[in-house]
């Protein structure tokens, strides 16, 4: 057994459940996602939730051999800030697998490419809310994309930093960065550094 690592840690997981669907109906079609309201089944008792329907996403920590993490900062209305964030986007480019979603958005956010990738977490974003899902990747292996892209709305003024992954860890743990997936990203991959692999 590794060390620190007890004997029913192997076996944690989310465990699905076949809740009797009755009824599931579109309340609002969005640009970007929709609203649903379900009906079902759950322990003998019907249940409505509404909750909004998500494509997914993916998104990127990028590290680069002095283990600095690529963060950019862009506006996001819903909460009237320039956030930093790790790269992400939607998975709205039908069949696309979320690895290659994950470069596509680390060029078009960051004009950069990797070498080495590998999945580091999948996390659900508000699964009392809705239904995404995001796959943070780690990438190594850094190096300028084949081409810049043009970026416009709130990515017009999109702002790009190299910052120690310690700094960053620190700024999420003093609650100085709050953006889910860089936290879920950094925290992540500060901890796959720590343990060597």
């Amino acid at each position: 057994m590794t060390p620190g690592r007890s004997a029913t840690a192997g076996l944690l997981h989310d465990e699905p459940v076949p809740a009797d669907a009755i009824s599931s109906e579109l309340v609002y079609r969005g640009r970007v996602w929709d609203v649903r309201r379900d009906t079902f089944r759950y322990n003998d008792e019907e249940l409505v939730r509404e909750y909004v329907a998500h494509p997914g996403a993916a998104a990127v920590v990028a590290l680069d051999d002095d283990e600095r993490v690529l963060l950019i900062q862009q506006y996001r209305h819903p909460i009237r800030l320039r956030d930093w964030e790790i790269p992400a986007g939607l998975l709205d480019v039908e069949g696309e697998p979320p690895e290659q979603a994950a470069r596509r958005e680390l060029a078009e956010e960051a004009d950069m490419a990797a070498a080495d990738w590998s999945e580091l977490a999948s996390v659900f974003t508000t699964p009392g809310g809705n239904d995404e899902i995001v796959h943070i990747y780690l990438a190594r292996g850094l190096s300028p994309a084949a081409a810049d892209f043009v970026r416009g709305a709130e990515e017009a003024d999109i702002r790009v930093e190299w910052v120690p992954l310690q700094d960053a860890v620190t700024a999420v743990l003093e609650g100085r960065m709050r953006n889910a997936l860089l936290t879920v990203g950094v925290l992540a991959a500060a901890e796959r550094l720590r343990r060597g692999a």
